[in-house]
């Protein structure tokens, strides 16, 4: 969804990138194509945190990355449904870079240009999931993306969820912690598994918080626990689907990609999602190598 007028930047322009997440708010400032400023604050995702704190962490962002002089920001983010999604989230960042052209996309795109493919799938598995998709004739596809309480399978949140779900059946069954549950009970502080279901519902924890949660899962995995195995291996095989939905619906071949801090980061999960992809015949599956706001610019370069 674009939020205002479409002009490409001349070649020395400043561009400012921003990939929003459901954790943080990473900006690159890119002058003549070169990145001269890195930094990073909290989520300013107004699907995610409350205006005033979005508009908070922005601002501290600009701060550091500065504004002024700039021809275009380009914005990435996840629940960028329609065009009011944009058009809010846009009205937050406008006031720091007075006259430039904004654009907010949906983060999955960043991922794409990131990628180095201008046609083709993106998968994000970070907090949420999401797959976004486009061809040669520029049509669109979505795959999920439908937040934390009606889906983002294969996500952050997901594999935090399920290692809760596992320790609490468990308990009911009146079985000992296992490795999963002692690991979980060790990062959120607590000393037994009935404990999680106050501490899941307290407005102390949201969805970052279980996300990160995530790390019980891929380490007891990593010290070779089946059942941590198995929640890394459906979590892979879920985000194939949705990224082999979006490949029907736009009748590509492929790349498929897939980033996001989990699928950058965790093997088993890679391998799961290469295997439930090659079941539907596509086998041009790559693993992003670079962050996505470093995306930023190939976007802009095809904008009209």
């Amino acid at each position: 969804m674009e939020t205002a007028e479409n002009t490409t930047p001349r070649p020395d322009a400043t561009v400012i990138g921003l990939d929003i997440g459901g954790t943080k708010t990473r900006g690159v400032r890119f002058e003549d194509g070169k990145p001269v400023r890195d930094e990073s604050t909290g989520s300013s995702n107004v699907q995610n945190v409350s205006r005033e704190t979005a508009a908070k962490n922005l601002a501290e962002l600009f701060a550091m990355i500065g504004g002024g002089d700039v021809s275009r920001v380009l914005a990435g983010a996840g629940g960028i449904d329609t065009d009011a999604d944009a058009r809010a989230l846009a009205e937050l960042i406008e006031p720091h870079v007075p006259g430039a052209q904004v654009t907010v996309v949906h983060d999955s795109r960043l991922l794409l240009a990131a990628g180095r493919a201008s046609t083709g799938v993106a998968v994000i598995a970070g907090t949420g999931s999401a797959a976004w998709g486009k061809n040669a004739e520029g049509e669109e596809a979505r795959a999920g993306g439908w937040g934390f309480l009606l889906g983002d399978e294969g996500s952050g949140y997901w594999l935090g969820r399920e290692a809760v779900r596992h320790s609490l059946r468990r308990m009911n069954k009146g079985l000992e912690p296992d490795g999963l549950t002692a690991a979980l009970l060790e990062s959120c502080g607590v000393d037994n598994p009935n404990k999680l279901i106050a501490l899941f519902h307290s407005e102390d924890t949201d969805r970052r918080y279980w996300a990160q949660r995530a790390s019980a899962v891929v380490e007891t995995a990593r010290e070779g626990l089946e059942i941590s195995r198995q929640l890394l291996d459906q979590a892979g095989r879920d985000l194939a689907e949705l990224a082999a939905q979006a490949v029907r619906q736009l009748g590509l071949p492929g790349p498929v990609i897939l980033g996001g801090g989990l699928g950058m980061n965790v093997e088993p999960l890679q391998a799961a999602f290469r295997a439930g992809l090659a079941a539907h015949g596509i086998t041009d599956v790559r693993v992003l190598d670079q962050e996505p706001v470093f995306g930023v610019l190939q976007i802009v370069a095809e904008l009209p």
